[in-house]
């Protein structure tokens, strides 16, 4: 797995460098042993995988597309609810305001 200084990176090179990437837990520390920058590793994991795509790897894509639009969904549900929440607390202090300056409440319970 060497190359000369100034040569290319060959095919076979770099899918065994993404293998070995995807077994590794210190990316940095393969990166310096391959003498490859780490930028480069994931540059291409990336590429790799666009050719290649593995089963596991596309259900994996499809889950964190799902995450984030479920993400987005909630982070939309807790704007209104703040809205509502907001605006129900205005009203409760409109109504306050209306019963103790002796005006008849307009809604009796």
């Amino acid at each position: 797995m060497e190359r000369k200084k100034g040569q290319r990176y060959s095919k076979e090179f770099r899918q065994q460098a993404v293998e070995r990437m995807r077994e590794c837990d210190n990316i940095v520390r393969l990166a310096r042993e391959l003498g490859v920058c780490r930028r480069a590793l994931y540059n291409w994991r990336d590429r790799f995988d666009e050719t290649n795509p593995a089963p596991a790897r596309s259900r994996e894509l499809l889950l964190r597309k799902q995450i984030l639009r479920l993400k987005r969904l909630l982070a939309n549900k807790t704007v209104e609810v703040d809205f509502f929440r907001h605006a129900l607390q205005r009203v409760g202090a409109r109504r306050h305001q209306k019963l103790s300056s002796g005006d008849n409440a307009s809604m009796t319970r």
